[in-house]
């Protein structure tokens, strides 16, 4: 079976995996939060690994990496709901901080397949 390149990438295997951790964790949340913060956090966290696949399919580096900043900026939305999600006391500190090394370690990829993206402007042939 054929492997496409985005299942190459470090950084797209890394937030698949923040992805269920994601789900996980807010399989505990109140039914409450089901239509609010859990919807918009698996929302904004499934965005990431998926915007990585669908900018694998562009021709130039620099639109690869306008959807590489699309899942920064999901990767952001996601620390922002941790954020409050632990000062509403649905996720523990020991959780929050779990979870914000796991932020920091897909930003720095993100950040490093961005800017080998943008280095590399020109179409790729394949």
């Amino acid at each position: 079976m054929k492997e496409y390149s985005f299942e190459k990438l470090e950084v797209w295997k890394t937030s698949k995996e923040f992805v269920k951790h994601i789900y996980c964790l807010t399989n505990d949340f109140p039914n409450r939060e089901k239509y609010g913060i859990v919807n918009q956090l698996r929302r904004a966290v499934i965005s990431i690994p998926t915007n990585l696949a669908e900018g694998s399919g562009r021709t130039t580096g620099k639109d690869k990496a306008r959807f590489t900043q699309i899942s920064y900026g999901s990767l952001m939305e996601c620390l922002n709901l941790i954020i409050i999600s632990n000062e509403l006391g649905l996720i523990d500190n020991e959780s929050c901080q779990s979870l914000r090394s796991e932020i920091e370690i897909i930003s720095r990829k993100l950040s490093n397949l961005r800017r080998v993206q943008i280095q590399n402007p020109k179409p790729l042939n394949y």
